[in-house]
This record gives C-alpha cells, structure tokens and sequence, in this order.
C-alpha cells in the first residue's frame, strides 16, 4: 500500500502539454507519477492508432484544430504512456497514444498524482515488443 501525493498544474497557449508533464516530473523528482484528470484544449496533437504494432509503428495521427480534451491518462515516469480523447467543434471523438505535438490552445488544466512508496519504470517486453510498466515497490528498501 501506498500513499498519494498531488501536484496540480496549468499551462497555457502554446505549451506542449506532454512534455511540460515530464518537465514536471523532472522537476519535482517524482517516482510514480501519474495523471489524475486534465481538462483543457489543444491546436495540434501526435498520435498512434490503436493497430500499430513495435514493429510497424506508421499508424500515426496528426492532428491540426481547436479539440477538447475530454479524456487524458496515463503514467508520467521517464517513458510517458499517455492515452488522450479528444473532440472536435461537432463533437466527434478520436484518442490514441500520444506521441507529443499536444499543444495548449486555451488551458489544460492537469492534476498528477504520485503513488508514494513506488516506484514506475519500464522494460521491453518480448511478447509486445513495446516498453511495459514495471513497478517497484520502495517501502521495503
């Protein structure tokens, strides 16, 4: 078991909201972090569609307009795994793996959490050919 910390951050027009996380992890040296909730809205956003393997990774996404963040999560250790749904002006949805380009239109409001006593890393795993989550426990140390 582990406690929680919260870290609550807002950036602004033309930030790049995955990478200002990591800067945010960097930062405040945080072992387990991972995004609680995130409201907000981006211009551009980079992602991976859901049929792209470790070997053909070509099933990218990019995207240019204004879009709502209506879903953001994922953890935030050294490799990101962050999955994002975003809406466009009608509505319509669209989410993947965000590989970056996510840039704040108006604000994206985000709060991470930081699992206590953990601590994410990750390792390519051979069944998947992609970095997986691993998760060590630092109480016991």
């Amino acid at each position: 078991m582990s406690s929680l910390a919260v870290h609550v951050v807002r950036l602004g027009p033309g930030e790049e909201l995955l990478g200002s996380l990591q800067a945010l992890v960097e930062e405040r040296r945080l072992r387990a972090p991972f995004i609680i909730t995130c409201v907000g809205s981006v211009t551009k956003a980079t992602l991976r569609l859901a049929n792209a393997t470790a070997t053909n990774q070509n099933e990218v996404l990019h995207l240019s307009g204004r879009f709502e963040i209506v879903s953001l999560v994922g953890t935030l250790n050294r490799d990101a795994h962050v999955h994002v749904s975003l809406a466009d002006g009608e509505g319509r949805t669209v989410g993947g793996h965000v590989l970056g380009d996510l840039e704040v239109f108006t604000t994206a409001e985000v709060v991470v959490g930081e699992a206590l006593g953990l601590q994410l890393s990750r390792d390519t795993d051979p069944r998947t050919g992609f970095p997986e989550l691993l998760v060590q426990n630092r109480l016991s140390e």
